[in-house]
């Protein structure tokens, strides 16, 4: 049995996408209906076979929409699917990948669409942020030249346009001094800086949609919530929407607007931010919270764990893929239960959603923080914070043994 096909229901957003400048108000797209998702993934189903004739089911039925200027957070240990769906989107899977299924980005479908179109797509259309810049940038080449590289490829634009665009872009995703670090190597600026750059780039054909694949991962959590509010203040400037894949749930409940929780190639639970994470009802999702560091825990004690591996992804489940590490599981759980509306907005794949200690282990997460919220999310056992106090935060990095230090 598939996941169910419903989808995220994600609200009109407030701004239009499109843009034709970091100066420009943004306009509504030209290829989307009123009322209709930016984009739409329908049953995404992505397979790779090996070279000895072995299959991984990377992702298995993974069904949401995002509309224009909206962020949505897919949440989810290493091996769960959430790179590949997104780089399915990119169309920057190797040979060996079979993908069926619907992805449609502005009334355009992408799977099957000949690589041609995808470098058309890629940048003018949709973007992506990786989450290594000094992989991601030529050591060789000025930054102000890798950035008017991506402005030619798409803009038939003099040397002086470009250089003066790239120069408004980096000013734009707030990098000091940015008429002088348009002659800096990438060597020559640190981690947040690579990644300001990075940004700028993704930035340059102004795209309707901008992936972040685990864009703050390898930053500190001051540098971490510096990037994470400037694509905040980029995304409602120019009316994109925002991809955000993290392992960090801290993350998603601050700055998100919806959530998927994938687990084993498949969605597990979806819901605006504020709802998700009000009322988790997914054992996956609880055990994710459980595994961020608690403010209140004992001085060195062990950090929590999520017991057990991740499913072999070579074979596909013919039970709920959560069982073995489920401490709810029962006998019924012998059957894929389906992902489907429960609530309004709010929709799970379990039999068990109402196992015990729900409440305890929501709690380090604040309601309040979530659906876009300025700053990381609170990680302490506590109630959300009433209105107007102050908090001390720590954005955690969720996984099956995983944890970041306080701030």
């Amino acid at each position: 049995m598939s996941a169910d096909p419903a989808l995220t229901d994600v609200r009109p957003a407030d701004a239009p996408a499109g843009g034709t400048g970091p100066a420009d108000a943004p306009t509504a797209s030209p290829g989307t209906a009123p009322g209709a998702p930016l984009l739409s993934v329908r049953d995404l189903r992505v397979m790779f076979t090996r070279p000895g004739g072995g299959r991984v089911f990377a992702v298995n039925g993974l069904s949401y929409e995002l509309r224009a200027g909206r962020m949505l957070a897919i949440i989810g240990e290493s091996g769960s699917g959430k790179s590949v769906s997104s780089r399915a989107i990119m169309g920057l899977l190797p040979p060996s990948a079979t993908v069926t299924g619907s992805i449609r980005l502005d009334g355009t479908e992408i799977v099957g669409m000949p690589e041609r179109r995808l470098r058309q797509l890629r940048g003018t259309q949709v973007a992506m942020i990786f989450q290594d810049p000094t992989r991601s940038l030529n050591p060789t080449m000025r930054i102000g030249l890798q950035i008017t590289e991506a402005i030619h490829l798409h803009n038939k634009i003099d040397k002086k346009a470009a250089r003066a665009r790239a120069i408004e872009l980096l000013k734009l995703v707030r990098l000091p001094a940015a008429e002088r670090r348009f002659h800096d190597y990438p060597h020559q600026l640190s981690g947040g800086m690579r990644q300001r750059v990075m940004i700028a780039i993704a930035l340059a054909c102004n795209p309707k949609l901008l992936i972040a694949d685990e864009a703050t991962t390898a930053l500190d959590v001051t540098t971490q919530a510096q990037i994470m509010e400037l694509l905040v203040d980029l995304r409602e400037q120019l009316g994109m929407a925002v991809i955000m894949i993290s392992h960090d749930l801290g993350l998603a409940a601050s700055y998100a607007q919806d959530v998927v929780v994938m687990y084993a190639g498949k969605a597990v639970e979806q819901a605006p931010a504020e709802k998700l994470f009000a009322r988790v009802r997914m054992p996956y999702t609880r055990a994710l919270l459980g595994a961020i560091p608690r403010l209140d825990a004992t001085p060195h004690s062990l950090l929590p764990v999520i017991g057990g591996q991740p499913p072999n992804l070579s074979v596909m489940p013919t039970s709920c893929p959560f069982r073995p590490r489920c401490p709810v599981a029962s006998d019924q759980c012998a059957e894929i239960p389906p992902l489907l509306e429960h609530e309004p907005e709010h929709r799970w794949a379990c039999w068990h959603p109402d196992g015990p200690g729900a409440a305890d282990q929501a709690a380090p997460v604040a309601a309040a923080g979530a659906g876009g919220a300025a700053g990381p999310a609170v990680a302490s056992a506590q109630p959300p914070a009433a209105a107007g106090a102050k908090t001390l935060t720590t954005p955690g990095r969720a996984g099956s043994a995983t944890g970041q230090g306080e701030r």
